[in-house]
């Protein structure tokens, strides 16, 4: 279609995503959320309990897939009560996704539902139903937590960098968007962002006025390097929010600079099973309303605390999920945050499982970003792990970079990963997933050298 008829289209598609999402009832739902976050300790564990309660009955008497499941283990003798959540065994996605209608509550029709229909890192689809009132209250939650934090709400003009296919594939000039006047939204294209594009992408948030931007880390960071290389100055945000992705330090610092922006980190998923954003103070603070969130202490906990993500969504009761792996690693915090808020923390996100290195001594590596700390002559990196004993170091140069760099960089990696070889392929663009997602980091070994590892590491 013409582009102005695809922005036509984007609004009609928005217009309708609005009904859904919103109503009269949402500003209060927005300050209910707000006013939750000062609640006291006790507040919360009773509020948790008593909607972790709900939810494992319902799951455990309405949902197919689990009522089938106890009946099974109560014929094979198994007298363990449903009440207690340690008493759930973890859900794996992909049975999620093979199966994933018989996750739907019995007094539940899907056809009167929304349906997400989704795909990973990997492209493999996922189906998610979800009710109006339970999209409402998770907008609501999405409002207050990354709008309203920042002094923003959902009038406001923004500019998001996704994976839609908004635009052809194939097209090679602007617009490489559409404009969605239903959300307020301009959606702009992360599968053309080659370097010629780079300044039209720039100048339409700059025509369209837009006061933030959400996207991709790995896409915000290559728009931010440009402007910065290009020396462009006359594009600033209120804000600019990463999600999808991990932000990492050297990406936070260009973006800043950049945009003349703070930049805020996001975390969750369209199961929304777990959810977090970040304060002003700098704290990735958990959404309790949204998952109870448990950290796997089996043998692939590293000895720094980081372990797979579980998660029991509290948000969806007609699809629940209970004691789902998320697919990412990180680490809980019991500490407090200077913001005065009282939701818990989340110390760090190490990414999806697939993305962590492995050392020979059985240690898990998660962000490997200082490795690249104060190269500005790389737009960007991807470590790609062969063997225990081999990575590849696929990168983007701007300009020409040395050896010596290369020596550098292979140095820092050998100082956390011990004695390795390193090789380097210098490239003009480095392959995204079938969503436009960035891997910084891909582990190549099997599950059974990593399972092996873990347990090495463990005994």
């Amino acid at each position: 279609m013409p582009s102005s008829t695809r922005s036509i289209a984007a609004s009609l598609r928005g217009y309708y995503l609005r009904w859904w999402r919103y109503d009269k009832e949402t500003e209060r739902l927005v300050e209910e959320a707000l006013e939750r976050e000062y609640w006291s300790q006790q507040q919360w564990e009773e509020w948790q309990q008593n909607r972790l309660s709900f939810i494992l009955h319902r799951a455990a008497t309405t949902v197919p897939y689990y009522r089938e499941m106890w009946s099974k283990r109560r014929q094979g003798g198994d007298r363990s009560s449903y009440e207690y959540l340690e008493n759930w065994p973890i859900l794996e996605k992909q049975t999620l996704r093979e199966g994933a209608r018989a996750f739907v509550a019995d007094d539940c029709d899907p056809k009167r539902m929304f349906l997400e229909h989704t795909s990973g890192t990997t492209g493999t689809s996922l189906d998610l139903w979800s009710s109006r009132e339970t999209l409402k209250y998770w907008y609501a939650l999405s409002e207050a937590r990354w709008r309203r934090w920042y002094g923003l709400s959902k009038e406001d003009r923004w500019a998001i960098l996704g994976g839609q296919l908004v635009t052809p594939v194939s097209q090679d000039r602007p617009p490489f968007w559409v404009w969605n006047s239903g959300l307020k939204q301009l959606y702009m294209s992360s599968y053309h962002l080659a370097a010629a594009n780079l300044r039209s992408y720039l100048q339409a948030m700059k025509e369209r006025r837009v006061r933030y931007v959400v996207g991709y880390t790995s896409a915000l960071y290559s728009l931010a390097h440009f402007a910065m290389t290009e020396k462009i100055e006359d594009v600033r945000f209120d804000v600019v929010i990463t999600n999808a992705e991990p932000l990492y330090e050297y990406q936070r610092e260009v973006i800043a600079e950049a945009f003349r922006s703070p930049v805020r980190e996001t975390y969750g998923m369209a199961e929304m099973a777990a959810a977090a954003s970040e304060c002003s103070s700098g704290s990735l603070h958990q959404w309790p309303e949204a998952g109870v969130i448990e950290v796997s202490s089996t043998a692939s906990t590293d000895v720094n605390g980081v372990g797979d993500l579980i998660s029991t969504g509290l948000v969806n009761p007609d699809m629940p999920l209970i004691r789902y792996r998320i697919g990412d690693s990180g680490r809980l915090s019991e500490e407090s945050c200077e913001c005065g808020r009282s939701l818990p923390l989340i110390a760090k996100i190490e990414g999806r499982n697939d993305d962590l290195l492995y050392t020979a001594d059985g240690r898990r590596i998660g962000r490997l970003d200082p490795v690249f700390k104060g190269t500005f002559e790389i737009s960007e990196a991807q470590i790609v792990q062969r063997s225990l004993r081999l990575l590849f170091v696929r990168y983007v140069p701007n300009g020409t970079p040395s050896k010596e760099l290369e020596t550098k960089i292979a140095d820092r990696i050998r100082e956390r990963m011990g004695d390795v070889t390193v090789e380097f392929e210098r490239v003009s663009v480095i392959p995204r997933t079938a969503r436009a997602k960035f891997r910084a980091v891909i582990c190549e070994l099997s599950n059974e050298e990593k399972a092996g590892l873990s347990a090495a590491h463990s005994a």
